[in-house]
């Protein structure tokens, strides 16, 4: 078995407690309230700042030259696409102040800053995985169960579950587990240890965008 497949396996109820969780539900259902999915799009904007920045990082890391373009590429093409996205819902928002990271989203950068400076590069890899392969894995879903009629949010579902960015987690995946097929027993569950870790964040990135957690002081 491959490692992204133990890996998925072991970060499995972290993904079926997120599409339990009331934003997913209602974002199927097109009832999501637009004053959350705002808050929601301008945390993430704030993250992909941060994660364009750490894929890059990583990048720099690798020594396959086809690895290192990938990632570029990731840092570079598909967030772009992404922050158009996010921007066209916040022009909707009619509000053009700057956003400061939620104790949750500064918490989930956090995470990943420290494992690109502070763990090897295959720890990195993982931690960073992620974002590719849930969020591929929750459009996927939503596609398929979502309320048929106007969706408010359907360009962004649409984004999350398309074509483009299918082939994006593909080669991520493929990837890792070029990596981790090099690495030692014991490297491989520090791997997956990180995966399960940024996959948790993710459940807490959008928990705490439903509750629009704010600092409290």
């Amino acid at each position: 078995m491959k490692w992204s497949e133990k890996a998925w396996q072991s970060a499995k109820p972290v993904y079926d407690a997120i599409l339990k969780h009331p934003f997913i539900k209602e974002l199927i259902s097109g009832v999501l309230s637009k004053e959350v999915f705002i808050f929601y799009i301008r945390q993430d904007a704030v993250y992909l700042s941060d994660y364009g920045k750490i894929l890059t990082g990583i990048a720099s890391k690798l020594s396959d030259p086809a690895h290192i373009e990938a990632f570029v590429g990731f840092a570079g093409d598909s967030l772009t696409v992404e922050k158009a996205l996010h921007e066209s819902f916040i022009r909707e928002s009619k509000n053009g102040r700057a956003t400061e990271a939620s104790p949750s989203c500064l918490l989930y950068t956090s995470v990943l800053w420290k494992q690109l400076g502070g763990a090897p590069v295959e720890v990195a890899l993982a931690a960073v995985l992620p974002c590719f392969r849930i969020y591929k894995e929750v459009g996927d879903y939503i596609l398929a169960n979502q309320t048929e009629g106007n969706n408010p949010y359907q360009s962004w579902i649409d984004t999350y579950g398309g074509e483009d960015f299918e082939k994006s987690v593909t080669l991520a995946v493929s990837i890792c587990d070029q990596i981790a097929a090099q690495c030692t027993e014991e490297q491989q569950q520090a791997m997956t240890k990180a995966f399960i870790t940024s996959a948790r964040l993710e459940w807490l990135f959008w928990d705490s965008a439903y509750r629009q957690e704010r600092w409290l002081i």
